[in-house]
């Protein structure tokens, strides 16, 4: 049995089948070694492959592995080594460079754009720690002095350390009961201290070798005191310890990197005055080394090296002197004057050491015998007289030995009585024939003497055709520049004479128009009123019927000159140009400024005449007459205007002056007669509503408006005001109802927005308002009413920033401006209100609501009386039309007559009630 059973290990005896791997079925890999494949073959014999070489014919010595076998045959050197490389190659090279060049360049500006895009986005989504908290550290600047002092320590600011410290304190006020022997001990340690043995064995105390000290050294200090006064007081010659100790306290010690800097300095330099002695600049660089250095006597010693070796260069005297002291700089310029007689820099300069006057006009004298022509000399001297007679005196012969000095010739007219004057001038004039500035000078005595304008006139004309013919004839924009400087120094009429005499000059007749405005606009920005009020009349003289240069000159004297002129220049304007319905309302509009009624009638009355049918002049007209109060008369001129004129305007003023009368019926047939004939009239219909709802008939009213918004489907106002008319009867719901379709009417209109969030936040739904300013904002994304509204709806931490947002995003929107002039007001930081509140004005001068705004601000200031004075007379000229508060209060019958002065108090007082409701 034993051997009838099979053997299990008999397979360790077997042949392994073929492409057996051992353990490969447990996840073992199969590897082959050196043993598995047997040894490798032999290669060639060493001759073998000498005689393979020789029957090829090679040397035994050549290696055949040639290197440049494996060449890219992209290369060039491998393929084209031996070929020649003409000229054609090297143009081709260059414009293959040229293209390489150009597509990494638009490779590199899309890199870098998209790289920036990265950046954005990396930064926007990771924004650094100052970045998030940059409005809290702006908010830092606010932050006065006594605030800051005012912050707690923060060692105060935990109930933990309060607690701590008051312990401490406890424990160090704790008192104890001691015995008088350890006192008694405490005394004996203390002397114990304070003695020392002596080598003989006696013992020493301390303290008292301290005190005797303290006493020599106290008696030391008294005898110090002693001397320095005897030395103040010129009894003795030791040096002040108090100036010793303040020129002490002034050193500046230097550290390692400077003075390592120095010393290379001064290689260098020693390098270059040893290598070129000659050269000047080396020797002044040397010695202010020395000085920076703070070796004044190495400094001095340099530069007295300097003008040993270089005597001609006036530099290094000038840089001698300014190192040396006042005594031994008279001496060094003393002895430069040797060398450098004609150096005026050096007379100069050794005038300047001189203390008493004198002895300044003996070195001048002293140097015009050296350089008799020299005008700066010769302008000193002048300077240092003290009487006029004597500084004529000095220019009489100041223009004999310098004769083509115009500065001399002037200056000594000036000093000269006018008679005398006019000679030295002719005598200026004939010697320099070439001086414009001795002829303005003419000119402007001529003014000064009271002479006529045409002799002025006269005189520049000649002036120019004298410069003509010597060759030195200025361009027009020189003239030009001199005209503005004579208007800045108040020659107005030698001013207006240049302008008039030079205009014409290199310029040709077809621009002469165009080119003359606007050198009078570039001298209005530059402050010049007299040379652009010239200009402008030059132009009239050359185009009397051209009616933009009537209105430029016009405004000009309106907001610059005066009355008289103002009234002078329109009077000429209706005269030369009669069609010109905008200078006769501007006449009229300035007769009545003037409290002048019938003057205003008169004028009204000569229009109508010379403009027969003429809408604007008849309606000026009415609207005169209904200011004043006499309707009756405003009525029939509108009568006549309405059979004459027949247009829209005609019959809107119609109905408004019905209103303002109290005769709604009448205004309402007007109005009904209105839409028959113009049956898309806007203000018509808003006319109409307003006036059935005055009556009380809210039902005819919204019949009214509903009217208008199919009759005029672009009309904004219309939806306006059916919502607002349903919100005063208390019927919210349609009121959101008609904002939403207004809005789906106008989806951009951020008019309709902003309404809707208003009756949203009237209704107390902040929420609500916040949603549909969001809404507003993305289809207006740069509406600055909505952003305004957006701002005021933050929290107040987050305004800031949204202003400044909005600012970006609004192009500089005068609501956004407002709001953020408000917000400064809020935070108490006045004048920044006041700079933005300025801002919003400039960058609208017709918004009245921003004016409005910055009235009721100053009402607050302490100095808002005079403020708002000024703003009184600003707003006359801006004369506002815009504004959501202006406009609803124009629109009042009983605000329709009432002047700009009069409105912007009631404006302020409603922007302020609008705010708080």
């Amino acid at each position: 049995m034993a051997s009838g059973r099979p053997n299990k290990l008999a397979f360790l005896s077997m042949q392994a089948p073929a492409g057996y791997v051992a353990g490969l079925g447990r996840g073992a890999s199969g590897f082959t070694t050196r043993s598995d494949i047997g040894p490798a073959r032999e290669g060639p014999s060493a001759e073998t492959v000498a005689a393979a070489r020789a029957r090829r014919g090679e040397d035994e010595g050549e290696d055949d592995d040639d290197p440049e076998r494996f060449q890219d045959p992209e290369e060039e050197t491998g393929l084209f080594a031996t070929a020649v490389y003409e000229k054609d190659d090297e143009e081709a090279d260059r414009i293959w460079d040229s293209v390489d060049r150009h597509m990494d360049e638009r490779r590199r500006k899309q890199r870098e754009i998209r790289e920036a895009v990265e950046r954005e986005a990396i930064r926007q989504s990771q924004p650094k720690i100052q970045a998030q908290f940059a409005d809290l550290k702006r908010n830092l600047a606010s932050v006065s002095e006594s605030e800051w002092a005012s912050l707690p320590e923060p060692g105060n600011m935990t109930g933990k350390r309060r607690k701590a410290a008051s312990l401490r304190e406890s424990r160090d006020n704790r008192t104890y009961a001691m015995p008088d022997s350890m006192l008694a001990s405490a005394r004996d340690r203390n002397q114990i201290q304070n003695t020392a043995a002596d080598v003989d064995g006696t013992v020493s105390s301390l303290t008292e070798i301290g005190e005797a000290r303290n006493k020599v050294f106290s008696h030391q200090l008294d005898q110090v005191s002693t001397q320095s006064q005897m030395a103040s007081s010129g009894t003795s010659s030791t040096i002040d310890p108090t100036g010793y100790l303040t020129e002490l306290s002034s050193v500046h010690v230097k550290s390692d990197v400077e003075i390592g800097d120095i010393k290379k300095a001064r290689s260098l330099l020693d390098s270059v005055i040893k290598t070129n002695p000659k050269h000047a600049p080396g020797w002044i660089a040397a010695a202010r080394l020395e000085e920076v250095a703070g070796k004044m006597t190495m400094a001095r010693k340099v530069i007295a090296q300097g003008c040993e070796l270089c005597p001609r260069s006036e530099d290094v005297w000038l840089e001698s002197a300014r190192l040396n002291s006042r005594d031994n700089a008279k001496m060094v310029l003393a002895r430069a004057i040797q060398f450098q007689s004609q150096s005026v820099a050096i007379w100069l300069r050794a005038m300047s050491l001189e203390t008493d006057l004198e002895s300044k006009k003996r070195v001048v004298r002293k140097a015009l015998e050296h350089i008799p022509h020299s005008v700066k000399l010769w302008k000193e001297l002048v300077n240092l007289e003290e009487r006029p007679e004597d500084a004529r005196v000095l220019l009489a012969g100041a223009v004999e030995a310098v004769p083509m000095s115009v500065e001399l010739w002037l200056a000594l007219a000036r000093l000269s009585s006018p008679s005398d004057a006019k000679s030295v001038l002719n005598r200026a004039r004939r010697t320099i024939p070439t001086s414009h500035e001795i002829w303005i000078a003419a000119a402007r005595l001529l003014e000064e003497s009271g002479e006529a304008a045409e002799r002025i006139d006269k005189t520049m004309k000649a002036a120019v055709a004298s410069l003509h013919k010597a060759g030195a004839l200025l361009s027009r924009d020189q003239w030009l520049r001199e005209a503005e400087q004579v208007d800045k120094e108040g020659s107005p009429l030698t001013c207006a004479a240049i302008v008039r005499a030079t205009m014409h000059l290199d310029i040709d007749d077809e621009d002469r128009q165009r080119v003359w405005t606007e050198d009078a606009d570039t001298c209005l920005e530059h402050g010049r009123i007299a040379t652009a009020r010239a200009i402008l009349s030059c132009a009239l003289d050359e185009f009397p019927d051209v009616l933009d240069i009537w209105q430029q000159a016009a405004r000009l004297e309106r907001m610059h000159g005066t009355h008289e002129l103002f009234t002078a220049l329109l009077e000429r304007g209706v005269e030369q140009c009669p069609q010109a319905e905008s200078l006769w309302l501007l006449y009229a509009d300035d007769r009545r400024r003037a409290g002048d009624v019938s003057g205003a009638r008169t004028i009204l009355a000569r229009a109508f005449d010379a403009n027969l049918g003429s809408e604007s002049i008849s309606l000026a007209a009415a609207t005169l007459e209904s200011d004043l109060g006499d309707m009756h008369a405003a009525a029939k001129l509108l009568m006549r205007a309405r059979e004459e004129v027949r247009t829209e305007r005609v019959w809107i003023t119609s109905v408004q002056v019905a209103w303002r009368q109290g005769a709604y019926d009448d205004a309402l047939t007007l109005a009904k007669n209105a839409l028959e004939r113009f049956p898309a009239l806007e203000a018509v219909y808003t006319m109409q509503a307003r006036l059935y709802e005055t009556k009380g008939d809210l039902g005819a009213a919204r019949e009214a408006l509903a009217a208008g918004r199919r009759a005029c489907p672009t009309s904004i106002m219309l939806w306006l005001l059916s919502s607002r008319l349903e919100e005063r009867t208390g019927a919210l719901i349609r009121a959101r109802a008609l904002l939403e379709k207004g809005r789906q009417a106008h989806p951009t209109s951020d008019e309709l927005w902003a309404e809707s969030a208003a009756v949203e936040l009237r209704a107390n739904s902040a929420a609500q308002a916040k949603t549909l300013l969001s809404r507003g904002l993305q289809a207006c994304p740069s509406s600055g009413r909505l952003l305004s509204a957006a701002i005021w709806l933050e929290p107040r931490p987050a305004r800031k920033s949204r202003a400044a947002d909005a600012l970006r995003r609004s192009a500089d929107s005068p609501y956004v401006i407002c709001t953020v002039a408000r917000l400064f007001w809020d935070e108490g930081r006045y004048t920044q209100a006041r700079d933005w509140f300025t801002k919003t004005v400039q960058a609208a001068r017709t918004w009245g609501d921003g004016w409005a705004w910055w009235y009721a601000f100053e009402g607050t200031q302490p100095d808002g009386d005079a403020q708002r004075r000024q703003l009184l007379d600003k707003i006359e000229l801006a004369e506002p039309k815009e504004g959501d508060v202006w406009t609803h209060l124009r629109e009042k019958p009983e605000f329709a007559a009432c002047s700009l002065r009069t409105l912007l108090p009631v404006a302020a007082d409603e922007v302020i009630k609008q705010e708080s409701d």
